[in-house]
């Protein structure tokens, strides 16, 4: 089958690899019909070491179940499923707790020796991982359904974390896929106001589509007075931070008004953050996010988007073979598209 493979900053092959196959009895192997590339694909595309054996690439994917492990018991060959960027058995301690990014027996697809951006997929802990798509969905949904194996539900996620609820000023920093997510999910959580900090017009303007109120372009300390002035000198009381760099950090703490949350779910490009008198302690300020606990929001957000409820596949702007990857990673890193959809 064919796979992408990542041998170091900017060197991404698709390339011939063995196709997967049942290593454990709670497996199950799936050809996969949507996958995508995301943001996070853009930090080794930076970064990454040179890479002998190549790093395997892509954690959100939509298929159909070929094969199960003897111990599977939800999913049936001939099964359309959403697989989410983590595998998690959804029973352990963290499982019941909702915190499925740390199951004892789960693990990360991005980087796996099977990951999603291939023909095909070996998905572990497949009962607790896979979800079922009810038979007879219209193809034209599987877009916004390939969003809750990562990018919406990640808005969702940092907005859930953050308690955004009626009433309240949300401050989304970034304008990427998850951002513009983000503002989605606000909306649907019931959010009053809803400021997008962003400067790609054709990105905000879907924020506004999505729900956003207001558009601040400006960064840095013309920024941070223009939000403040928008919240009457106050600050927001969620700030929803979706980049991942520290200028988004800086400017969250600075906007989040006393009692406020800060909620990241931009990857995290640096080990230290400040937290002391004049960021967080003296603001009373609470800090959250992490990795999105996708697998348990999954059964709430289907509906949504099935009923139509929300339509968080328009993040997708650009359509792909797998065979031309490659220039799916150029455009998202050029910023000539938002997000790019690939079909193996």
């Amino acid at each position: 089958m064919r796979a992408t493979l990542m041998y170091g900053a900017g060197d991404v092959r698709v390339e011939e690899v063995a196709d997967p196959t049942i290593e454990e009895a709670t497996d199950a192997v799936i050809r996969v019909t949507y996958a995508c590339v995301c943001g996070s694909d853009l930090h080794p595309y930076h970064s990454l070491e040179h890479t002998p054996e190549g790093r395997r690439m892509g954690h959100e994917a939509i298929g159909v179940v070929e094969e199960i492990g003897e111990d599977v018991r939800t999913l049936a060959v001939g099964d359309t499923v959403i697989v989410p960027f983590a595998w998690s058995d959804n029973t352990c301690v963290f499982c019941r707790d909702g915190i499925t990014t740390s199951c004892v027996h789960g693990g990360f697809f991005d980087g796996a020796g099977s990951a999603t951006q291939a023909e095909r997929l070996r998905v572990p802990q497949a009962d607790g991982t896979a979800v079922v798509v009810p038979a007879g969905t219209d193809e034209a949904l599987m877009p916004s359904l390939l969003t809750l194996s990562d990018v919406y539900l990640t808005g969702h996620h940092a907005a859930h974390r953050g308690g955004v609820a009626p009433g309240k000023t949300v401050v989304v920093i970034g304008d990427g896929a998850v951002g513009l997510s983000a503002v989605l999910a606000s909306r649907q959580l019931g959010a009053e106001k809803i400021i997008l900090m962003g400067r790609h017009e054709a990105r905000t303007s879907l924020g506004r589509d999505f729900g956003a109120t207001h558009v601040v372009a400006e960064r840095g300390d013309e920024g941070v007075t223009r939000v403040l002035d928008l919240t009457g000198g106050e600050g927001a009381h969620v700030v929803l931070e979706a980049v991942g760099h520290m200028p988004a950090y800086e400017q969250a703490y600075r906007i989040v008004r006393p009692g406020g949350v800060i909620s990241r779910v931009g990857v995290p490009q640096y080990e230290d953050a400040p937290v002391g008198f004049t960021s967080l302690f003296g603001k009373n300020a609470t800090l959250t996010g992490g990795p999105a606990t996708i697998r348990a929001y999954i059964e709430a957000a289907l509906p949504q988007v099935l009923d139509g409820s929300i339509d968080p596949g328009r993040v997708f702007d650009r359509e792909l073979p797998l065979s031309e990857i490659a220039e799916a990673y150029r455009l998202m890193d050029s910023r000539e598209a938002l997000k790019v959809l690939i079909r193996p």
